[in-house]
């Protein structure tokens, strides 16, 4: 080049000139992308203020929320916009960015279509995840352009109709996730098409039934491949053994048949095999003793017969699920051997021979379920050795001799069922009394001796089976310490002497069974204590004395059976309130004209065998005596009618002196003097003056939107709770006390709080309800003494809940929507029993509006418990409560609140824990106020935690029936191994 060129004046301004214009130029090239990102904010709902940080005057958007560049030219990379609670469209014009490769987008409320138009921005995209949004109509089709596309995640949202079939031409993707959508097409073939895959998971879609693809072990990279509660039909494909990757296999609650074939001991690297809940049939593969790698093995609810390959029970398996099959003969005693072995569930199958003498020794056994198979000889002694074991579940086999005296020193033991077998002898003492049971069966055996007073220490305990045995002596006091007990069957021993007299304060009793003994004595008549009694049943005894009328004030009791007993005495008429399906005083001493209640054919087979027992109609029942001639009668009758009026005539001067007493107290000086209004709900004697004097802040006990709650205790001795409702403007009888006194006056449950009765005038509303001693869940959780409620507790308090909610939901018609279920609305009684209350938001809902709901004019609720659709749509429906419930799920097992500044900005519970779940971290959300949790209660922690977040999934259609969750909280309360197989919308709604 000339140099003289370059000393040039004019090209010296010529070479600045292209200097500053590379340099604007590239400086308007790094300022593109977040001229894009800016208007894609203006394309979203952010409500959380994700976007705060996303300035327009930065040079850059790489410090933003959510944005990653590349660390030398600065451009952006990756956009991450997860669990934000961001709604709108799917915002395609990210994909304007050219160097950006990753896009997620997923648990936020992104909805509408995605067209072939949107996604073909998309291209060069990497790594695309917009799982659990709400997007519907059909899967996008992507065109060939995407070469690059490693990861595609569109589940957990309303997809529907088939799988594109571009779906079949991604040449490098990695991982495929289209799970717990509303697919309806067939699984296509084509899938087998992406040899790269490590990852495919479809499961939870309402697929047209088809099979599995016949090529599936061309995927040969796959390691995960999850096609549970498909719909599939026919098969297993032989290929299947070619996936050596394959560590998870599910193919479990579909419809497959035939046998498990033979290559599935190709899967060298799998560690867990489910196919439970199909029609599978055949024999276990010899094959699976190759599978050294595997450690969760179920295929329960099948059709397998045949043996228990040796081989396959050599491996070193953690859990082994088998149960309701047709397997038959011996269980390998090499199983014994076993050092992994954890969970042994084989129950309704037809295995014969004697358990493995060994099982147990060798390893930390924590649940042992055999029930209901052909099991027979002496119980291994070693099945706690390590006390480890929680659940020990025998029953129903041909299991002989005594119980091991080791047994009675496995402290660990949490549920025993060990009824129906022939076992003989007496139970050691220290049994009785082991320390964390809370089911104890031992019923229809040959065992004898007395009931250990040691059962005092049995103190969790709340279901005891003893019925069928030979069991002699007394009952123990001591049983009268364990506060948790609730079902009691003695019946068909050889007990006697009287009921000991503290029996009658365990007010959590529900049910006790004695029938078929040598009780003797009177029943004390302080029965009235058994306020949660349902079933009774005394008969077949040698009970005497009357039969006390405070068994009418029990007023949840159905079952009453009193027969083949020595009672005397009259029924008394008070037995005439209860709401009895089976009634029963045949075959004693009874006499007295039978109660109007019982004067009907329908009970006279519970009423025979008393022979003076009168009525003036059922016959062959004798005739009553008439009162004296009706001269005499007409001269009765008079006085009566005298008396009646004079005793009208004081009653009114009372109440008019009393009225005026009232409205002179000089709390109430500011009302007005109209009268006022009482309707009662339930049985109670109560006054005015009684209620009114307790509304003092000297009594307040709680106060919230609605109202403030004073604590008041009767003349009678009984407490009650007193809610004086706030009123403003014209918020009268049209507002919550309307709700209230409209929903609770009707209901009747015994997880649903009690609305004794109302008070209202013009100026004032009262509500009574019972008195609930240990206040509310939210107060008692995130209280100082939230540490001493204990995992049991916090469990029975979710079931208690539950069952509430699912009686509002299905049981009531019209169904009624709570709208504020919360940790505060859920009271306590003394025994943690749980109550639902507070119904001033609650709405009718008619049957035919149930999937819909109905339109509220506003958002009604509390932060951190409405389901995010209500905020947009104002539609409130049975849903809205499950997604509220689910977040009081959260806070039972992490012990923190909705919202915690902890959690990190624009997060609360349900994002923490979703975060918690991704990462595999649920274990670090577990309250720290739990000690040294035991295996039983992690998984049923775990089991809580999956329900709660399908409870609070952002799709409504996702999340389950009130009825399905409670089933799902029994289960994991008695059969948490069971439930411990995932959860979904599919298959727990």
């Amino acid at each position: 080049m000339d140099r003289h060129w370059l000393l040039s004046p004019f090209n010296h301004f010529h070479l600045l000139f292209l200097f500053l214009y590379l340099f604007f130029s590239l400086a308007t090239s790094l300022n593109r992308d977040g001229q894009i990102l800016l208007r894609l904010r203006a394309c979203l709902s952010d409500p959380n203020g994700v976007f705060a940080s996303w300035d327009g005057a930065n040079d850059t958007p790489c410090n933003w929320t959510g944005i990653s560049c590349n660390p030398i030219t600065s451009a952006v990379e990756a956009i991450n916009l997860d669990n934000l609670n961001l709604s709108g469209d799917f915002p395609a014009m990210a994909c304007q960015i050219p160097t950006l490769k990753n896009l997620s987008l997923g648990d936020n409320n992104l909805g509408n279509g995605i067209s072939q138009r949107d996604i073909s921005l998309c291209f060069r995209l990497h790594y695309l995840n917009l799982g659990y949004n709400i997007f519907s109509g059909p899967l996008p089709e992507f065109l060939p352009e995407f070469a690059e596309l490693r990861w595609l995640n569109l589940s957990g949202c309303n997809f529907s109709g088939d799988i594109p079939a571009s779906f079949g031409q991604f040449p490098r993707l990695q991982n495929l996730t289209l799970g717990n959508n509303l697919l309806n097409g067939t699984i296509p073939p084509f899938l087998t098409n992406l040899t790269d895959l490590i990852a495919l998971e479809i499961g939870y879609n309402p697929f047209t039934p088809s099979p599995l693809p016949l090529e599936i072990g061309k995927l040969e990279k796959l390691q995960n491949l999850w096609v549970a509660t498909a719909n599939l039909i026919g098969k297993i494909p032989e290929s299947i053994g070619k996936l050596g990757s394959l560590a998870n296999l599910d193919l479990s609650g579909n419809m497959l048949t035939g046998s498990i074939p033979e290559s599935i001991g190709g899967l060298k690297s799998v560690t867990q095999i489910e196919l439970y809940d199909n029609q599978l049939s055949g024999f276990l593969p010899v094959s699976l003793g190759n599978l050294k790698s595997l450690k969760n093995f179920d295929v329960s609810f099948n059709n397998l017969s045949g043996k228990w390959p040796e081989e396959f029970a050599r491996n070193s398996l953690v859990s082994i699920n088998l149960y309701m099959n047709n397997l038959e003969g011996p269980i390998p005693e090499v199983l014994g051997l076993n050092t992994e072995l954890e969970n042994l569930v084989i129950y309704d199958n037809k295995f014969s021979g004697q358990l493995p003498a060994n099982l147990g020794r060798n390893s930390n056994l924590v649940m042992l379920d055999v029930a209901r198979n052909l099991l027979e000889g002496n119980l291994p002694p070693y099945l706690c050795r390590r006390n480890k074991l929680e659940i020990l579940t025998i029953t129903g086999n041909k299991f002989s001799g005594q119980l091991p005296e080791s047994y009675s020193h496995c402290t660990s033991l949490i549920r025993v069922r060990i009824g129906d077998n022939p076992i003989t002898g007496n139970i050691p003492s220290s049994f009785w009394g082991l320390p964390r049971v809370l089911f104890l069966d031992l019923s229809n055996m040959k065992l004898e001796g007395p009931i250990s007073s040691d059962i005092a220490k049995a103190r969790n305990l709340s279901h005891l089976n003893v019925s069928g045995n030979g069991f002699s002596g007394n009952l123990p006091e001591s049983l009268c310490l364990l506060r948790e007990l609730a079902k009691v069957d003695a019946g068909t021993n050889s007990f006697s002497g009287p009921l000991p007299y503290c029996l009658t304060q365990m007010r959590n009793l529900q049910r006790l069974n004695l029938t078929g003994n040598r009780f003797s004595g009177e029943i004390p008549a302080s029965v009235g204590s058994w306020v949660s009694m349902v079933m009774l049943d005394l008969s077949n005894n040698s009970f005497s004395g009357s039969i006390p009328p405070e068994l009418g004030y029990l007023l949840l009791l159905n079952y009453l059976d009193l027969s083949l007993n020595s009672f005397t005495g009259s029924i008394p008429e008070e037995l005439g309130n209860l709401p009895l399906r089976f009634f029963n005083v045949s075959y004693n001493n009874l006499s007295g004209k039978v109660p109007k209640a019982f004067d009907d054919t329908g009970f006279l087979h519970s009423l025979i065998g008393n022979s003076h027992l009168c009525s003036p109609d059922l016959k062959p029942l004798p005739t009553c005596k008439r009162p004296g001639n009706i001269k005499q009668l007409w001269y009765l009758t008079a006085i009566l009618v005298i008396l009646a009026i004079l005793a009208f005539s004081c009653v009114l001067c009372l109440y008019r002196k009393y009225r005026v007493r009232i409205h002179q107290r000089p709390g109430l000086q500011n009302h007005s003097s109209s009268p006022w209004r009482i309707i009662p709900f339930h049985r109670l004697s109560l006054k005015e003056d009684e209620i009114l004097s307790s509304i003092d802040e000297a009594n307040l006990i709680g106060s919230g939107g609605s109202g403030k709650v004073y604590k008041a205790r009767l003349k009678c001795g009984e407490i009650v709770a007193v809610k004086r409702l706030f009123l403003t403007g014209k918020q009268d009888f049209d507002g919550g006390f309307q709700a209230e006194v409209e929903t609770l006056g009707k209901i009747r449950h015994k997880n649903i709080v009690k609305l004794l009765c109302c008070l209202f005038k013009s100026d004032m509303k009262i509500l009574v309800y019972e008195y609930m001693e240990n206040g509310s869940l939210g107060a008692l959780l995130h209280g100082s003494k939230g540490g001493e409620l204990g995992w049991e507790k916090r469990l029975e308090i979710a079931v208690g809940s539950a069952c509430g909610l699912a009686y509002l939901h299905h049981d009531c018609e019209p169904a009624v929507v709570h709208r504020d279920v919360k940790a505060n609305n859920i009271l306590l009684g003394g025994d943690y029993s749980a109550r639902v209350a507070d119904f001033g938001l609650a709405k009718l809902l008619p049957r035919r509006s149930c999937g819909d709901g109905s339109e509220m004019s506003s958002v009604a609720g509390s932060y951190g418990y409405i389901a995010p659709e209500y905020g947009y749509t104002l539609k409130v429906n049975e849903k809205s409560d499950i997604y509220s419930f689910g977040v009081m799920l959260l806070e039972l097992v992490t012990g923190r609140q909705p919202i915690d500044s902890s959690f990190g900005e624009n997060r609360d519970v349900v994002k923490w824990v979703n975060d918690a779940a991704c990462s595999g971290a649920l274990d670090e959300v577990h309250d720290s106020r739990f000690t040294s949790p035991t295996p039983l209660q992690k998984m049923q922690m775990e089991n809580v935690l999956s329900l709660a977040l399908l409870c609070t999934s952002p799709v409504p259609n996702s999340r389950p029936s009130m009825r399905r969750v409670l089933q799902v909280l029994k289960d994991v309360q008695w059969h948490p191994f069971n439930t411990a197989k995932g959860f979904s919308s599919h298959n727990i709604s």
